[in-house]
């Protein structure tokens, strides 16, 4: 049955006036309802923050849970289930900071869930507080004197890892936006979609203005299949650059899991599902 965004939308958004969210969410919607994705096979993770409430406004399964451990939760959701559709969303000071390694073993297992990280450059829940991916040398409340720790590139750390599907999309382009994220949960592996998403309550820097002058898209002619290309681009400071920098198949972790019970003599994950109906 074809979707529209209508058959996703749920409760009723709470973040600040012209926050990115509300356009990620939208695109959201969109690349869902493009792909046709039934709500009731549907599960998004988050952790804490402003972007984690988002599996409130969406008509699925979800689960708000803790600081940091969005990602080991969703690939145990993915495991228990792999014809779910997974998708797991944070913020850059929740994804980075405490759920930092998370993410380096959920990119070398592989697991088939796709990661929204939304960027607005610092903990905007807790009144802008420095995150890792805020700028060097930046004042804030809790930094008056400058933020002393260089910042995360979160494309490079994803490509350094040895993710099979890198993406930045910017909240100021819902339509690209939402055609990467639909590319992103097509994806067969571990996707990491980085979502630019302004915070205009707390973070006076890197404004819808700041972004119209820095935001790119990657050159004509990219090769998504080109590592070193995609790092050459992730690692440019004159832009930032936005579209789907890698793709790569390989051998997902649910089918990897399944090869071994099998060997071990026990029934795929499918099966057992279906024997308790």
């Amino acid at each position: 049955m074809t979707k529209t965004i209508l058959d996703y939308r749920a409760g009723k958004p709470i973040w600040c006036s012209y926050c990115g969210n509300y356009s990620l969410l939208t695109a959201l919607y969109m690349a869902l309802a493009s792909l046709g994705v039934e709500p009731k096979d549907l599960v998004v993770v988050s952790g804490i923050g402003c972007s984690s409430r988002m599996p409130g406004f969406i008509k699925n399964y979800g689960f708000h849970s803790v600081h940091g451990r969005a990602l080991p939760i969703a690939t145990g959701v993915k495991e228990a289930n792999p014809a779910l559709t997974v998708l797991t969303v944070s913020g850059d000071g929740d994804g980075l900071g405490i759920g930092g390694g998370h993410l380096l073993h959920a990119i070398r297992r592989n697991a088939d869930i796709t990661y929204v990280l939304v960027d607005n450059g610092l903990y905007g829940m807790t009144k802008g507080q420095p995150s890792p991916t805020t700028p060097f040398g930046v004042s804030s409340a809790t930094t008056p004197y400058g933020n002393p720790d260089m910042p995360v590139n979160p494309v490079v750390m994803a490509l350094a890892l040895g993710a099979g599907f890198v993406a930045r999309g910017y909240t100021g382009n819902i339509e690209k936006l939402q055609g990467m994220l639909k590319d992103a949960i097509s994806h067969k592996g571990f996707s990491l979609v980085h979502a630019l998403a302004p915070c205009p309550t707390f973070n006076l820097r890197e404004t819808y203005k700041y972004y119209m002058s820095k935001v790119a898209e990657l050159p004509e002619g990219h090769n998504p299949e080109d590592m070193a290309a995609a790092m050459t681009l992730a690692i440019d400071s004159g832009s930032m650059y936005t579209g789907v920098f890698y793709t790569e198949e390989r051998r997902t972790y649910e089918s990897l899991l399944d090869e071994a019970r099998r060997k071990a003599g026990h029934k795929d994950i499918p099966a057992i599902i279906e024997g308790l109906r």
